[in-house]
C-alpha cells in the first residue's frame, strides 16, 4: 500500500508540475505575442505619421504662393528678410529635414502669421479648450447615445421608438452650425440662460457641447438600434432565450455586448475629431481652441500651424484606432488581435 501510495504522489507531483509548465508556456507565449503585437502597432503608428507628415509638408510647398504672400505686394526687401529668417529660401529638402528635425524634437516651429508665438504655443493654448468641450461632448454621446439606441430597439415599432427616429434623424440632417445658431438665439438671446460666446464659467460650455454633440449623438443612437435589432435577430438570443434565461441577462450579457461592436469603430475616430476641435463651433461660440487656429493657419498660409495641427490630429486618430482594436478583445474574446476573428 505504501508503494502504491508513493507511486500515486509521484504522478501526481508529475501531473501538477506538468499542468504548471504547460500553463506557464501559454501564458510566455501570450505574454510574447501581445508584446510582438503592440511593437508591431507602435511601428506602424510611427510610419504612418511620417507619411502624413511628409505628405502635409508637400501639399503645402505645392501650393501656389507662400505665407507672405497677400492681397497687397509686400517689398521685395522685406520678403527676402522674412524668408532668411524663417529659413523659407533654403531648398525644399533643406526646410523638409529641419521639419523633420524639429518633429522628432517635438518643435513644430513658429507661427508664420503670429509673430513671436511658437505652433507649440498655441497648441497649448488651444488644446485644453478643445479637450474640454471634445470631452463633455464625447461623454454625452456616449452617456445618452447608446442607452437611447438600446431602448429604441427593445421598442421597436412603438411611440418612444418613433420619437426617438424622429429626434435622430432631425440631428443627423440638421448641420452643426445651424444647430449653434439656434442655441446662441434661443437660450442665450431669448432666455439668457447661457453666453453666447467663451467659456468664462460652466456655462459658456453648454452651448459649443449641445452643437458639438448633436450629430454624433443621432448618429450613435441610430446605429446603436439598427446594431441590435441585427443581434436580437440571431439564433444564440433565441436559444438563450428558450433555455429560460432572464431576459435581463439576455439583454445584457449577450445582446448589448455583441451590438457594440460596430458602435465602438465609430465612437474611436469620432472622439479623436472631436478633442481636436471643431472650427465651425469654436468660431460661433468665439472659443480659441485648436479649431479656431487651425482654420487661421489655412486663411493666413501658416505653413508651421497647418502641419502642426494635422499631426496633432493624426496622432490622436491613431490612438483611438488602438484603443478600439483593444477594447474589441474585451467585448469578443472572438477576436483576435492582429488575426481577426477566431
Amino acid at each position: 500500500m505504501e508503494t502504491k501510495h508513493n507511486v500515486y504522489l509521484l504522478y501526481k507531483t508529475r501531473s501538477d508540475r506538468s499542468g504548471f509548465m504547460s500553463n506557464y508556456e501559454s501564458y510566455s507565449k501570450g505574454v510574447l505575442y501581445m508584446s510582438g503585437y503592440y511593437a508591431r502597432r507602435i511601428v506602424s503608428a510611427l510610419i504612418t505619421i511620417l507619411l502624413i507628415s511628409s505628405l502635409t509638408f508637400i501639399m503645402m510647398h505645392a501650393v501656389p504662393g507662400g505665407p507672405f504672400t497677400r492681397e497687397r505686394p509686400v517689398p521685395d526687401e522685406i520678403l527676402r528678410t522674412l524668408n532668411e529668417k524663417y529659413n523659407l529660401d533654403a531648398s525644399y529638402f533643406e526646410q523638409y529635414v529641419d521639419y523633420m528635425k524639429g518633429l522628432v524634437t517635438f518643435d513644430l516651429g513658429p507661427s508664420y502669421s503670429k509673430v513671436g508665438t511658437s505652433v507649440n504655443d498655441l497648441l497649448i493654448s488651444g488644446f485644453p479648450i478643445s479637450a474640454k468641450i471634445g470631452l463633455f461632448a464625447s461623454v454625452l454621446i456616449v452617456v445618452l447615445g447608446i442607452p437611447v439606441g438600446i431602448i429604441s430597439a427593445l421598442k421597436q415599432n412603438k411611440p418612444i421608438d418613433y420619437l426617438v427616429m424622429f429626434l435622430a434623424t432631425i440631428g443627423v440632417t440638421v448641420p452643426s452650425f445651424v444647430m449653434a445658431t439656434l442655441i446662441i438665439y434661443f437660450f442665450a438671446g431669448k432666455l439668457n440662460w447661457i453666453p453666447s460666446f467663451g467659456v468664462s464659467d460652466w456655462r459658456g460650455y453648454i452651448g459649443p457641447v449641445l452643437a458639438l454633440s448633436g450629430y454624433s449623438l443621432s448618429f450613435v443612437a441610430r446605429l446603436t438600434r439598427s446594431s441590435m435589432l441585427e443581434v436580437l435577430q440571431q439564433d444564440y438570443i433565441r436559444t438563450a432565450r428558450a433555455n429560460g434565461i432572464r431576459e435581463f441577462k439576455v439583454i445584457a450579457k449577450h445582446a448589448v455586448k455583441n451590438a457594440m461592436i460596430p458602435v465602438v469603430t465609430y465612437i474611436g475616430p469620432m472622439v479623436a475629431a472631436i478633442l481636436t476641435g471643431s472650427f465651425v463651433i469654436e468660431k460661433i461660440f468665439a472659443l480659441p481652441g485648436l479649431g479656431r487656429h487651425f482654420i487661421e493657419s489655412i486663411t493666413n498660409r501658416d505653413y508651421t500651424t497647418i502641419m502642426g495641427m494635422t499631426i496633432v490630429y493624426a496622432v490622436f486618430y491613431i490612438i483611438m484606432i488602438f484603443l478600439v482594436d483593444i477594447a474589441y478583445g474585451f467585448i469578443d474574446p472572438r477576436i483576435k488581435l492582429g488575426k481577426g476573428k477566431a
